[in-house]
């Protein structure tokens, strides 16, 4: 092809097909050439467009530049736009701005345009109107499937769900949208709800995930009761070793009270339950001052009694102190005249009365203990104590609570000492408590206790301290391990910068971890 210069040049043709309008102008031109051309032209009308090019080849993509992707900023400006359901599009073009289908679809999230049904989430008085495209919400569930194309399925423009709050239903939406999970702890477990309602699973056991890595003394109780409901039987098991080993702190926690009545049963009955009976009793009645309340029920000794109903005898209350149940139980005013008489004569009389309480103590956990040494040795120049801190870092492999630990004692007779010990996660404190211990001279270790057990999480390094007061010289460890495999626990050791006294992972004090797994 030559130009207008009589230069040489090389062109790619198209042949795009135009739309009828353009028939007119095509067939008139067409006119001009010959007769039996044009009734062989097709309907439609072709344009030859000729495009000038250099020597030089070209790729596609340098003849058609794409777009450059949406910028992550932009992306979460859509995002959250559309979460605070200000879901205006500016751009008529916004389908350009996205490099993939997924952003793209993250863009119709909580989306008014192209809307073809709303949800009125919610309970009365505190619903949210939230738009939907079915669709998209087909693929995310089969839930939603049926609902819209299901043999069954209605026509209806709105659909009301008073039994999920808005925030959880929204949290659901984001994921079958966005692909993005986002969970906190004020609405996992709404969402959870809802994600087992409308049958999304990876959602669920996302929530199922978080929920057990935030699991803690304070929650595990009213987590048991949700996860029996919602038959998740890890998360089950998961709250049982919370609640055994940590007992106490579960039993004085806020969500104690809020469990169910089924739930308080469970935990009244526990035969592994780690705590003094006296505080389960006070935890009981705790609860049943709650659940007054929640009945509507006059706060009285008579209506505690009532709503514990058969509960109160899985307190086993003739296994407390006797100073316990005098100072506790006897005036609480829940147990009955004869009740009380009979539980003073199982303490005192030869021949003891039957109960309707159970009278046999709770078996509780069995503490572990993880030895880190092979050996033990004294000089006469070790081990020294003057206010200086022994210390090591641990770690393991799945979840326990550290109980306490067992210290080296005197290498020169008897003696006692007063110890300071502290667990610590990066620096912050997690349990502390000051106790004496008395050695007798031997190499034994003696164990110190911290007042509740401390949860301790995988992969994750804590530090053990402690400072000893007490006779100068004692027994050390040596030889120690960097690794020690304790029942099904493998504990990991490191040196510590908090250790001023000379232990570390090879010598020194801290012989032994006493845990509960």
């Amino acid at each position: 092809m030559v130009d207008a210069k009589g230069r040489n040049m090389k062109c790619l043709t198209f042949l795009l097909m135009l739309p009828e309008s353009v028939k007119s102008r095509s067939s008139k031109s067409s006119k001009k050439g010959s007769p039996s051309s044009s009734s062989k032209l097709p309907p439609v009308c072709y344009e030859i467009i000729t495009l000038k090019t250099k020597k030089k080849k070209k790729m596609a993509a340098e003849i058609f530049p794409t777009k450059k992707p949406a910028s992550t900023t932009t992306v979460q400006q859509y995002q959250q736009q559309n979460l605070n359901n200000n879901n205006t599009i500016q751009c008529c073009n916004w389908q350009g701005l996205y490099s993939t289908i997924r952003e793209r679809n993250a863009v119709m999230f909580n989306n008014e345009l192209m809307a073809d049904v709303h949800f009125v989430v919610g309970q009365s008085g505190g619903t949210q109107m939230l738009p939907g495209h079915k669709y998209v919400l087909a693929v995310g569930s089969s839930v939603f499937h049926a609902m819209f194309y299901g043999e069954l399925a209605e026509d209806k423009e709105e659909i009301r769900i008073p039994d999920v709050e808005p925030p959880a239903f929204l949290a659901m939406l984001k994921y079958i949208y966005c692909d993005e999970i986002d969970l906190s702890a004020d609405t996992v477990l709404a969402t959870l709800y809802a994600a087992k309602k409308y049958i999304v699973p990876h959602l669920a056991r996302a929530c199922v995930n978080f929920l057990e890595t935030s699991l803690s003394a304070k929650n595990a109780c009213i987590l048991l009761s949700q996860s029996c409901l919602f038959e998740e039987p890890d998360l089950t098991q998961r709250c049982w070793e919370v609640i055994d080993a940590q007992a106490e702190l579960a039993l004085k926690s806020e969500g104690f009270c809020d469990i169910d009545s089924q739930t308080l049963e469970s935990i009244l009955r526990r035969e592994t339950l780690n705590a003094k009976e006296i505080v389960v009793f006070e935890a009981a009645l705790s609860w049943a001052e709650a659940e007054c309340q929640r009945r509507e029920m006059n706060i009285t000794i008579d209506n505690k009694r009532k709503v514990l109903g058969q509960a109160v005898y899985s307190i086993r209350i003739p296994t407390m102190g006797l100073d316990d149940f005098a100072n506790g139980a006897a005036q609480s005013g829940v147990l009955t005249l004869n009740e009380t008489n009979d539980i003073f004569l199982w303490y005192t009389a030869a021949k003891k009365p039957e109960l309707q309480f159970m009278s046999q103590p709770r078996e509780g956990l069995t503490p572990q203990k993880c030895h880190r040494f092979q050996s033990c040795a004294y000089r006469s120049n070790q081990w020294r104590y003057r206010g200086r801190c022994d210390s090591i870092q641990f770690a393991v492999d799945k979840r326990v609570f550290i109980a306490g630990f067992r210290l080296y004692g005197s290498s020169c007779g008897s003696a006692e000492y007063t110890a300071k010990i502290e667990l610590k996660r990066q620096g912050v404190l997690l349990g502390t408590n000051l106790s004496k211990y008395f050695s007798d001279g031997s190499s034994n270790t003696f164990p110190v206790w911290f007042d509740f057990p401390v949860q301790i999480e995988p992969d994750t390094f804590y530090t053990a301290s402690v400072v000893l007061d007490g006779s100068e010289l004692s027994y050390f460890g040596q030889e120690g391990m960097t690794e020690v495999q304790s029942g099904k626990v493998t504990f990991q050791f490191q040196c510590s910068s908090d250790s001023t006294n000379g232990t570390g992972v090879q010598g020194g004090q801290i012989p032994e971890l006493i845990f509960y797994a």
